[in-house]
């Protein structure tokens, strides 16, 4: 097994190297300090017992099709001039909920530099929510 691990690692060198450069830019992106990232079950023990607010950014026709109970719906791109949507949700803690987890982010650090403390980003995003088995509602 480790000695065709090896042979394929000789063979396609060039995906090995993509392969590690996405990895370390992963990791990097992870830990360098932004909002920390929380579970489906963490995101679900907050929203039960510290009336955590999910802030769903995916578009308005993804939302639709099925997001978390609760969730309110701001697109990423329409962040910055909705903020006083969440002005009644400040002190509360915010989970930031996309498709996948990884558009979340900028969203977390927008929300940080507006002044919102306890900002969270849903790791996985709604499709580790939907492998979770946990419940969407749908909209029309």
């Amino acid at each position: 097994m480790i000695n065709q691990l090896i042979t394929f690692a000789t063979n396609h060198w060039e995906l090995v190297a993509v392969f590690v450069a996405i990895l370390i830019t992963l990791i990097f992106n992870e830990t360098k300090g932004g909002p920390k990232g929380v579970s489906t079950s963490t995101a679900t023990t907050m929203m039960n017992n510290d009336e955590a607010i999910v802030l769903d950014i995916r578009p308005e026709k993804e939302f639709k099709t099925g997001h978390i109970t609760g969730a309110i719906n701001i697109p990423s791109d329409k962040i910055k001039s909705s903020l006083n949507k969440l002005e009644k949700h400040k002190d509360k803690a915010i989970i930031v909920a996309c498709k996948t987890g990884m558009n979340s982010n900028a969203t977390a650090k927008e929300l940080n530099k507006a002044g919102v403390t306890k900002v969270f980003k849903l790791k996985g995003g709604i499709t580790e929510w939907q492998t979770s088995n946990l419940p969407l509602v749908k909209t029309k």
